[in-house]
């Protein structure tokens, strides 16, 4: 089964860049697919979120601080480098809308959400009803003493 992780490692490590090689954009859009605010990865480089913005909209970045970057980012160096955003979309698209892999996604439930509801209802209320039938027993057992 393949996980949302697994699809980002394949495509962050495939070369098939057809744009120029902008790291910075790069680096904010995986940083943006991974979930992180600027304000995160200025926090964890030690600086402000200005210099995470100026990195993102420069074309080169230093190797040593796109090292630091990619541990932050949880991506080898290399793969922002040859970060595809469109095999990004190439790769989910194949997963998620392959039928080979239907059994591994369930898009419609096997049930109705609201027949399970009564469905407990009526089981809680079973439950509440043998409960309050064994405290009368015990209320009567107590008076015949």
């Amino acid at each position: 089964m393949l996980t949302l992780a697994t699809i980002f490692t394949l495509f962050v490590t495939m070369s098939t860049a057809t744009k120029p090689n902008h790291i910075g954009y790069k680096i904010g859009r995986i940083r943006e697919l991974r979930g992180l605010k600027q304000e995160f990865v200025a926090h964890e480089l030690n600086v402000s979120q200005q210099t995470i913005s100026k990195i993102e909209q420069s074309e080169t970045v230093d190797e040593q601080i796109l090292e630091q970057i990619s541990k932050i980012l949880g991506v080898p160096a290399e793969g922002i480098k040859n970060f595809s955003e469109e095999a990004v979309f190439n790769i989910i698209g194949n997963t998620v809308n392959n039928h080979d892999n239907g059994s591994l996604f369930n898009y419609f439930p096997t049930f109705n959400p609201i027949d399970k509801l009564v469905e407990l209802f009526e089981e809680n209320k079973k439950l509440y009803e043998r409960l309050l039938e064994s405290e009368r027993e015990k209320i009567e057992l107590l008076k015949n003493k």
